[in-house]
């Protein structure tokens, strides 16, 4: 019994003693876990120091803890502190504790906004926490009224990201160019901004995208939006109501929540550079023994003046080829004792952008050096003499007809010469028709050849095209002669037009417009394809090429068939745009007709979704968002965003809303 029980104890404890080394082997293995669900929730407030919302803070540092690691991405960027800050704050993440530290020195009786935006994510799937932001106040009250609202690019709707949107007390016109914010906050993904913790008053607001950072106008090439109306913030206590359900289709409990609602939550701001640039010369070159090239940065409206160093020119020693704006200038000589020179120094007066931003009149000596190619040497050969002496080929005046395979009904060809043109015989100019198989010369009264205005080598062949016809376009010999003696050679090409089946047709018949508009044409890009002005109610477009388009429309206020762009100082806003809000599709030999009444889509729902830029990762495609698109504005906003429609929300006040 006692040699039994002496094993029996024996086996049962190497029995354990396996079991232990198994568990400890299978421990010390290395193996893939076991998974579970996708951490999707963001990090968490669990307490700071100072509490959120305290009074009478001396200290200018802040603590706050999560209840995960966290990381802060791009704090320089996305963090915004309000009133702004001279000195960047020092910001570090670490582990579950954000650390901020104020550089500036605390103002007395001032509440403080640390606006953290989408910068704060946990450290494993970057779930952000969007929307979070920290106040505290150095004196014995804080400030808590808030204003709200969107931000956009004026010409074409897109939401602008990462833009200060700011507010001055200081009503005079000078403050936005002179005084920096008084406080700010920052535009998000989809253009939306939020400024915290305002005084009760009456505000300027405006938005800057600080170049600088003086948080202040000082910069003429600075994108900006300005506000016309005065804005007084005000809160109104509402009632939220919640649902608790116990299933799907159980109503457990009702809960209704106090909470204050702050207005105006639906400012809109369009964004516009002035168009400033500085000017000055980029570049000058001889590229050409007999050119020379100047190019500016900017335009102007006048010419330099030349003044030859190492040579005496003779009168009309050069022919100027500029364009419509004098920034890309080209000087070609005609004297050759002067451009058979290999330098050539020549002093330019031109006006450029000084150090206050003005045009000063500006003295520089170019030196134009012309290297000619590099030559490969041809092997001598004893001469034969029974060989007559090879005779040089005629070097005849370069040009290129810009005949596109089939014509298209509605357009000239081009003719651009590669000289300036000397002399040129409009008669020595052909065009036929084909008629079964005859060529039927017509008449010169029924094409015309014009000269581009702003280039003097450019010529446009026009005449009525026939849809479905073959042409002959043919010159002469020696129809043209260039500033060199050089003449064309003669020319002539076969080409048919586009029939009428390959083109469609489009017509918008717009309402809202009380002014002259330009309706623009637009490519899947955004890009514009073509454009027409309304006319009568309506804008016709024909001749277009069958495929998809979007459309775009601006209010041109001074009726010079152009969009202008916004001028602070003039308090002049930019032209307001509108989209069509949906794609057109034009088929071949379609007649399409379409009806567009700018103001009945709110202007941030406006532009389709497909050519869009602005698309953060988060958004949902439209056909996601329009079940949820009524719900999320009733909550955020009590009306839509309008630049001067008819269609306005029932709240609507003077100063919620951007007047013209």
């Amino acid at each position: 019994m006692k040699y039994r029980s002496f094993y029996r104890n024996r086996t049962a404890a190497f029995i354990v003693i396996v079991l232990l080394g198994a568990l400890v082997y299978s421990c010390a293995n290395m193996s893939r876990p076991g998974g579970g669900p996708r951490d999707t929730e963001p990090p968490r407030y669990l307490r700071s120091k100072p509490l959120p919302d305290a009074i009478n803070v001396t200290g200018n540092r802040i603590e706050i803890d999560f209840d995960e690691i966290i990381q802060v991405e791009n704090p320089s960027e996305k963090i915004i502190v309000s009133p702004p800050q001279i000195e960047a704050p020092k910001i570090q993440a670490q582990g579950k504790r954000l650390r901020i530290e104020l550089l500036d020195t605390l103002r007395p009786n001032t509440t403080y906004t640390i606006d953290f935006g989408d910068a704060i994510v946990d450290n494993n799937e970057k779930n952000a926490l969007t929307g979070f932001a920290f106040s505290f106040s150095t004196g014995e009250s804080r400030d808590s009224l808030q204003i709200s609202g969107l931000l956009l690019n004026a010409e074409d709707l897109e939401p602008i990201t990462g833009m200060l949107v700011g507010v001055y007390s200081n009503l005079d016109d000078t403050a936005f160019n002179t005084l920096p914010m008084e406080r700010i906050a920052s535009s998000d993904a989809l253009g939306h901004f939020t400024i915290r913790n305002l005084k009760p008053g009456r505000y300027r607001v405006v938005a800057l995208k600080d170049m600088n950072r003086d948080y202040h106008f000082d910069n003429p090439s600075e994108d900006i939006a300005f506000l016309d109306t005065i804005v007084e913030p005000y809160a109104v206590r509402k009632q939220y109501v919640d649902s608790i359900w116990v299933d799907s289709l159980t109503l457990d409990t009702v809960i209704t929540y106090d909470y204050n609602r702050f207005y105006p939550d639906n400012i809109l701001l369009t964004a516009f550079n002035e168009g400033f640039k500085s000017r000055y010369m980029e570049s000058y070159e001889r590229k050409e023994r007999n050119r020379l090239d100047v190019v500016f940065s900017a335009p102007h409206d006048s010419l330099p003046l030349l003044k030859p160093l190492n040579f005496e020119p003779r009168q009309g020693w050069y022919l100027l080829e500029g364009n419509l704006t004098n920034d890309t200038l080209s000087y070609w000589l005609a004297d050759s004792a002067v451009y058979n020179m290999d330098t050539l120094r020549i002093a330019m007066d031109y006006y450029r952008t000084d150090s206050l931003n003005e045009l000063s009149l500006y003295n520089d000596t170019l030196q134009y050096i012309y290297r000619p190619p590099k030559t490969q040497k041809k092997k001598s050969r004893k001469a034969k003499t029974d060989t007559l002496p090879e005779v040089e080929p005629t070097v005849f005046m370069q040009m290129t007809v810009g005949i596109a395979p089939k014509q298209d009904v509605n357009k000239p060809f081009t003719i651009e010469f590669a000289t300036p043109v000397a002399a040129l015989n409009s008669s020595a100019f052909h065009l036929s028709e084909k008629k079964d198989t005859l060529w039927i010369p017509l008449p010169d009264s029924t094409y015309t050849l014009v000269q581009d205005t702003a280039n003097i080598r450019h010529y446009y062949f026009s005449h009525k095209w026939k849809p479905e016809t073959t042409y002959r376009f043919s010159i002469d010999s020696m129809a043209v002669s260039d500033i060199y003696g050089l003449h064309t050679d003669k020319y002539s090409k076969d080409f048919a037009v586009k029939s009428m089946q390959e083109y469609s047709n489009l017509y918008f018949a717009i309402t809202g417009v009380t002014d002259s508009a330009v309706v623009q044409l637009l490519n899947n890009s955004d890009k514009v394809v073509v454009e027409a002005p309304v006319k009568d109610g309506g804008a016709e477009f024909t001749y277009l090429k069958p495929g998809t388009y979007y459309a775009r429309l601006f209010i041109d206020r001074n009726g010079n068939g152009k969009y202008d762009t916004g001028n602070y100082a003039a308090k002049l806003q930019p032209e307001e745009v509108y989209y069509y809000p949906s794609s057109v599709e034009l088929k071949a030999y379609w007649n399409v007709e379409q009806a567009w009444n700018i103001y009945e889509k709110a202007i941030d729902l406006q532009k389709p979704y497909a050519i869009k830029k602005n698309k953060p990762k988060d958004q949902k495609p439209p056909e996601e968002e329009e079940d949820e698109e009524d719900e999320y504005y009733n909550n955020m906003y009590d009306g839509n965003y309008y630049n001067n429609g008819t269609t306005m929300p029932n709240n609507f006040t003077g100063t919620q809303y951007r007047s013209f």
